[in-house]
């Protein structure tokens, strides 16, 4: 028998905006900075917490298995098991649907999974002829060898390369992200104005959740070693407007490509956990559940068209519980590029898309815009890769239970060509 497994509570922190240097936190400071005062909401879990889980993309060198590190620095103990999972942009739903396996399965009963990213601490490295030409001259033997090597040396060898660069760049297909959307942006026929304008809604829209204190709870504060505090995320622009995001160039395709640096997700550190439990573990500890995990899917497909995957598997995942989009009161879907969101929405809508790419009888039809989103996302607040996942089925969880509504999906597309989706219950 397959157990019950709910979403009890979550915690993350502000999404801090990359601005050409490290941030003051490396993504474990990240994790303990929001898993902490999570535990401290429930008493009960520490002691009672079988796995830690962890998604994070870009593991520094100082912090190798980002898991089992915050595991030790939460004070979860030696004995605690922790591992650390990557699927690109899905590694902190990978983690939750990870967790939610092991206890539907009954090998657990309470986990904590989540996600974190500092994207500012990505690495610079070295191009490959300069890297071949150190390693040749820390081997030569001779004074000679060396005079050689040196000889050899040129300026271009000095320069590094931004590693996140080749990161967001598929090594099958050649595109990087921002390309993809172009691609998508093509074939929907997206205009730039039309991402603009979704861009200005994001923004609008998280605006209102922070002053309206829609993210109490959600957010919570961290601090750094100065005593610098961070209270909410950072790169929203309430003031931002259509005109303004037109005097932007494109980013990825100049001069006439529609994906530009203001409707595109920013680049940020961050954290987010979820704690899991079976339904022996919320009985026993008395804990008040959010929302009850129904069911997860994952898809894959040709790398240039990345961000069309949340089509397949939020699809794939309605079919297989017998339910439609009619069924779904919210959605989550992150927002890598608002040109990407809108070519998910339009390809719902297409019925050629919809018969030879989802084997539907007719369109899946339309998403309504006050059911997607509601609190802004990616491109109003940040998209740190490894806990982004995390993030948005954290907040679907939530604002169902703010809201009185009974079903959700969170889904996002993953960089390489796959897509992760989650299916939801207010419990």
């Amino acid at each position: 028998m397959k157990q019950p497994v709910y979403i009890i509570d979550g915690a993350r922190t502000p999404f801090i905006k990359a601005r050409g240097r490290p941030g003051p936190f490396t993504p474990v400071d990240l994790a303990v900075q929001c898993g902490r005062p999570l535990l401290l909401r429930h008493p009960t879990a520490p002691p009672a917490i079988d796995l830690v889980i962890l998604g994070c993309v870009n593991v520094i060198a100082e912090e190798v298995n980002p898991a089992r590190v915050a595991a030790l620095r939460l004070g979860l103990g030696e004995e605690m098991v922790a591992f650390t999972v990557q699927i690109n942009c899905g590694s902190g739903m990978q983690s939750i649907d990870t967790a939610y396996r092991y206890i539907q399965d009954g090998a657990a009963d309470v986990i904590l999974a989540g996600g974190a990213e500092a994207l500012s601490h990505s690495p610079l490295v070295w191009r490959r002829e300069a890297v071949a030409w150190f390693g040749g001259f820390s081997t030569a033997k001779t004074i000679w060898d060396k005079v050689k090597r040196i000889s050899e040396l040129r300026p271009r060898f000095l320069k590094p390369i931004i590693g996140l660069e080749r990161g967001l760049t598929d090594p099958i297909v050649g595109l990087n992200m921002g390309q993809t959307a172009e691609v998508l942006a093509h074939l929907f026929a997206i205009s730039r104005q039309d991402a603009d304008r979704y861009t200005v809604a994001s923004h609008k829209r998280l605006a209102h959740a922070q002053e309206a204190g829609l993210l109490m709870g959600e957010v919570v504060p961290m601090a750094d070693r100065d005593g610098k505090l961070y209270e909410k995320d950072d790169g929203v622009r309430p003031d931002t407007s259509v005109e303004k995001l037109a005097r932007l160039s494109p980013a990825f395709e100049k001069p006439y490509g529609k994906v530009t640096p203001g409707n595109s997700s920013q680049i940020t550190d961050g954290a987010s956990w979820v704690l899991l439990a079976s339904e022996v573990a919320v009985a026993e500890h008395k804990l008040d559940p959010l929302a009850r995990i129904v069911d997860s899917e994952w898809s894959a497909l040709d790398p240039s068209i990345m961000g069309l995957a949340p089509t397949l598997c939020a699809t794939e995942l309605l079919e297989r519980n017998g339910l439609t989009r009619e069924n779904v009161d919210l959605w989550e879907i992150n927002e890598a590029f608002a040109a990407q969101v809108l070519a998910c929405l339009a390809a719902w809508e297409d019925e050629r898309y919809c018969k030879d790419a989802l084997g539907l009888q007719t369109t899946f039809g339309r998403i309504e815009p006050d059911r997607l989103n509601v609190d802004g996302g990616a491109v109003s607040l940040g998209h740190p890769v490894g806990a982004s996942g995390n993030r948005i089925a954290l907040h679907l969880a939530k604002t169902l239970k703010r809201l009185g509504l009974k079903r959700g999906i969170a889904t996002e597309c993953i960089g390489g060509g796959q897509g992760g989706a989650v299916l939801l219950e207010a419990a």
